[in-house]
Order: structure tokens, then C-alpha cells, then sequence
């Protein structure tokens, strides 16, 4: 019998994509390998890395062991890692950064983080918190995370996203990259990405759950030929999707858990998942967006509750 784990989508690249993806976003130090090995060992083929994440050595290091023992095989593994926002004017270095700390030779899907340029010699705060984290990152300056005198984000506002993206698709024949995308991309910032560049992203990775179904960007990505991962499916940190009369009631009535509905949810739209491994009201007035760093940057998005500086 077949699960979600089976399930795959072709990308506009011919590769595909496994359905349901391992997140690493917000993995406590010390428990990445573990999570990722045991991942791989229960039948996960995706796992969803990324520069910032600041955890990447230790995602690497639980392939490494998968591959060591037999597990898998690693052109049976989907690795996605993202290039982030200091590195848009030195996309090769971001890239080299993460082949570097995952232990690969290749990735197979890189993505833009954010279509947000930060300045790579920027000063930083002395206590930083990767965007709604309870813990800080560093007690001193930290380097992904340049900002102003201010206390404001070091937006690198001379350099345009599509720049970046122009510079990703000359990794393409580099053998480091199977595809690239883009994540965090509205319907406005993807339409202009996709009417200035020569190769269509294969992905673009957006928050998507029922509380926020972003419907226009969906269709949009479809009629492109865009795969959409969700993150966050299960509504994110503290959401209450998992305890959603609706979604509970479902679950009941098929005899499985909420986290199973609100994941088949995504994959009945065709669309991949990426979900934490230990994590197991629809909206009706509006939009509920959990994941929205404060570069005081307009991404375009339509809902009201995104936060800005």
C-alpha cells in the first residue's frame, strides 16, 4: 500500500519531486541528524535544508549516514537548500556554502530564500532572532542578519531579485544544480520574475495551509507550470489547525489524525508538503500568515494580517 511518502510530481525539469518533504527549520541543534536519518530510514526522499537554518552540517550529516549504512541510495534522495539573502550578490559563493556544509556534490533543487537583497557587509543586532524564534541566534553581531543603526533590515535596495535569479540559472550547467525556484513569492514579484528570466521556475515554496490558501498565487503557478510546496501545512509553531473543528471532524470521520488530513489536503491540490517529522477553524474571515520576517519590504502579498515594520 502506497503512502504519502510514495507520492511524487513532475517538475517542469522532467525530475521528480517527492510530495512530502523532511522541514529543518527550527530543528533543535543536536537532534538534525538524528531526525533527518530516521527520516530516511521510515521512507522520507525529501528533505528541505537551508543556509540560514544554520543547521546544515548536522542535515548533512544525517544523509551521510543514511548513505553509509545502505538506507538510500543518493540520487534517491531529493536535497532542497536555499540561498539567502547576503549571499544575492555572490549566488555561487551561497551555493558553495551549502554543498559545503550538507557534505553534497549537488543539490537538486536550489531556491531563492526571499526576494530580499541584503547587504553582505551590514552590521547586525547584538541580540538577533531568526524571524519568530523565542531564542536568539547569536549574542553578538551575526552576518545573515545585517541591519541599520536603526534596528531595521540591511536591504540591498540597488539589486533587484530578477538579477539574482538570472545568476542562479548559470549554475544550471554546473552539475551542482538540477533546478532552481524561488520561495516566499508572491503572484506580483512572479509574474515579473517570470516575463525577465529564461528558465520558469520549478518550484516556488510559500507558506500555504487552509487558514492561508493563496489561491491566485496557485493557480498562477499552475498555468506556469510551477510546482507549489507548502510549508508550514499544519498552520506553523502554535497554530490551530491541528485542533480545527473542521479539520478534527474529518479526521474522525476517516479514522486518521489531523495531521494526515490537513497534509492530504495539500496533496489532493497537487501540491508538496514540507512538514516537521514529529509533528502529527478553517479561516472564515480572512487570511492567517504565521511566517513573515520584518525586512520592511512589500512582497505583495493580499492579506491583511502580514506584519511590517
Amino acid at each position: 500500500m502506497s503512502t504519502i511518502t510514495d507520492i511524487r510530481f513532475r517538475l517542469n525539469t522532467g525530475a521528480e519531486i517527492p510530495a512530502l518533504g523532511l522541514g529543518t527549520w527550527q530543528s533543535p541543534p543536536g537532534q538534525v541528524q538524528t531526525a533527518v536519518y530516521h527520516a530516511l530510514r521510515v521512507g522520507y526522499r525529501h528533505i528541505d535544508a537551508a543556509l540560514c537554518y544554520q543547521n546544515e552540517a548536522e542535515v548533512g550529516e544525517g544523509i551521510g549516514q543514511a548513505l553509509k549504512e545502505g538506507i538510500v541510495r543518493r540520487e534517491e534522495i531529493f536535497v532542497t537548500t536555499k540561498l539567502w539573502n547576503t549571499y544575492h550578490r555572490k549566488v555561487k559563493e551561497g551555493l558553495e556554502a551549502s554543498l559545503k556544509n550538507l557534505g553534497l556534490d549537488y543539490v537538486d533543487l536550489l531556491l531563492m530564500h526571499w526576494p530580499a537583497p541584503m547587504n553582505p557587509n551590514g552590521r547586525s543586532f547584538s541580540r538577533l532572532f531568526i524571524f519568530q524564534l523565542s531564542s536568539p541566534v547569536s549574542s553578538g553581531n551575526h552576518p545573515l542578519f545585517p541591519t541599520l543603526p536603526d534596528g531595521s533590515r540591511d536591504i540591498d535596495w540597488s539589486r533587484s531579485h530578477i538579477d539574482t535569479y538570472k545568476d542562479m540559472e548559470k549554475l544550471l550547467g554546473s552539475g551542482k544544480v538540477k533546478a532552481i525556484g524561488v520561495s516566499n513569492y508572491s503572484l506580483r514579484y512572479l509574474r515579473d520574475l517570470v516575463s525577465h528570466v529564461s528558465v520558469v521556475p520549478a518550484v516556488n515554496q510559500i507558506e500555504n495551509h487552509p487558514l492561508l490558501p493563496q489561491q491566485e498565487i496557485v493557480d498562477f503557478c499552475k498555468e506556469k507550470g510551477i510546482i507549489v510546496t507548502g510549508f508550514s501545512p499544519l498552520g506553523s509553531t502554535g497554530g490551530p489547525l491541528m485542533a480545527s473543528e473542521a479539520v478534527v471532524e474529518v479526521a474522525k470521520r476517516k479514522g486518521v489524525s489531523p495531521s494526515t488530513v490537513l497534509l492530504s489536503w495539500h496533496n489532493e491540490a497537487d501540491m508538496a508538503t514540507i512538514a516537521k517529522f514529529t509533528e502529527e477553524s478553517v479561516a472564515k474571515n480572512g487570511f492567517t500568515r504565521y511566517v513573515y520576517p520584518p525586512f520592511g519590504i512589500d512582497f505583495g502579498f493580499p492579506d491583511k494580517s502580514v506584519k511590517k515594520n
